[in-house]
């Protein structure tokens, strides 16, 4: 039983008068799954649209707002709670707050926090297109960067008043991944990464291919893993959709948002792989390319039939194709799929073959399971794991490759 990401992380929110309040809510119970600790500021706008004791219950934390500000009880409650978190979310940061904020007004409790903390602090603004585009607040998003806030600009959709445009507070899982990502040591930073994942298809007709269950899921965690400690990541994907939400890390750091490259056919993830491996690094084949094609695909659509034959052909190996020529600098890391009798002896024989300096082995009966187990061979031992994650795969993996 793996710990939840953020355990024991003390996170304050400081939240602002706007619509998006309502999925502050949700953020508070994601944030204590994660078992941290979370507590909450409210400004007086937030109060004209929400109590206090709403978040006080969701957090397991009292709630603060302008009236414990000014409470003669022998505390100074802006300068505690200024060193209370390891993170600070304000959201949705409004055009008034960001405003008040730029000019260093401690006028309310949550801006005099600001002003004493030495908490990193991530804004979520919210506002109406019109708002967020005027030069007063853009003005004052650039005064708050250049002060050292992590500004996480907002998403375009439909906004409150009706109007379609820039303006949205992010999804919440999106801000999650934001606070995910600030957490994880940037131990990669300069470094280029390749990563495969996902199925290829090898077409019988023009409708019809073959193709495997692969869903991507292992190459994703390895992107988001790699992507998160500061490489520049470039992701060849074999599916037609990405269902996964990865935040904007460049809106507040030089760390390049991961490139992507939908491909089909094995032939074209090659092809992709071939133009960046000399570029990367590290290389990580976790995808699951054919190993077969019809050797003569037919033209059109192939007619309903009894009975006919295929006949098909090896694809090229990618892994090994591209491993054949790596330079002495470079890393790369393979998978491979076995039944589990014969998974160390496919692993070691795996690994040698194609010249990798790691393997990955997990055995055929946990495909399509989060949770699997795994053997990984490294360049001096091999490591075994029992019902690891496939997030917690990634984290391995990446540690082991930094030692």
């Amino acid at each position: 039983m793996y710990s939840g990401s953020l355990k024991n992380k003390n996170i304050l929110i400081g939240v602002c008068g706007g619509i998006a309040i309502y999925k502050v809510c949700n953020l508070i119970r994601i944030l204590k799954k994660e078992e941290a600790n979370v507590k909450v500021v409210l400004t007086t706008g937030a109060e004209k649209f929400v109590s206090p004791l709403l978040f006080s219950s969701l957090s397991e934390n009292k709630a603060y707002t302008n009236e414990d500000f000014f409470k003669a009880d022998g505390s100074i409650l802006h300068i505690e709670l200024g060193r209370y978190p390891d993170l600070i979310l304000i959201l949705p940061a409004t055009a008034s707050f960001i405003s008040k904020l730029a000019t260093g007004s401690t006028s309310e409790l949550l801006l005099a926090i600001l002003l004493s903390t030495k908490a990193p602090v991530y804004i979520f603004p919210s506002m109406n297109t019109s708002m967020w585009e005027h030069p007063a607040t853009q003005e004052n998003i650039k005064k708050l960067r250049n002060y050292g806030y992590f500004v996480y600009e907002p998403a375009e959709g439909i906004l409150a008043c009706g109007e379609i445009g820039r303006g949205r507070l992010p999804e919440v899982e999106e801000i999650f991944e934001v606070v995910k990502a600030h957490f994880v040591e940037k131990n990669l930073l300069g470094k280029r990464i390749l990563i495969t994942g996902g199925p290829t298809r090898e077409y019988i007709d023009e409708v019809r291919f073959i193709t495997n269950a692969s869903s991507g899921k292992t190459a994703f965690f390895l992107a988001k893993e790699a992507y998160y400690r500061g490489a520049e990541v470039h992701l060849i994907w074999g599916l037609d959709t990405f269902p996964y939400v990865l935040p904007k890390l460049n809106y507040f750091s030089d760390i390049p948002f991961p490139k992507l490259y939908f491909v089909k056919t094995t032939q074209e993830m090659f092809e992709v792989a071939k133009d960046l491996f000399p570029l990367c690094e590290i290389s990580i084949f976790a995808g699951a390319p054919c190993d077969f094609k019809p050797k003569m695909p037919f033209k059109g659509k192939l007619k309903k039939k009894e009975g006919f034959t295929i006949e098909l052909e090896l694809t090229i190996d990618i892994a090994k194709t591209l491993n054949s020529y790596k330079s002495e600098k470079q890393i790369t890391i393979g998978f491979a799929l076995e039944e589990e009798k014969e998974l160390v002896n496919y692993g070691k024989k795996e690994k040698k073959e194609k010249f990798f300096d790691f393997l990955v082995a997990n055995p055929l009966e946990t495909v399509g399971k989060d949770e699997s187990d795994y053997i990984i061979f490294t360049p001096k031992e091999s490591l075994e794991f029992k019902n690891l994650p496939k997030s917690q795969l990634a984290k391995v993996l990446f540690d082991l490759i930094g030692s």
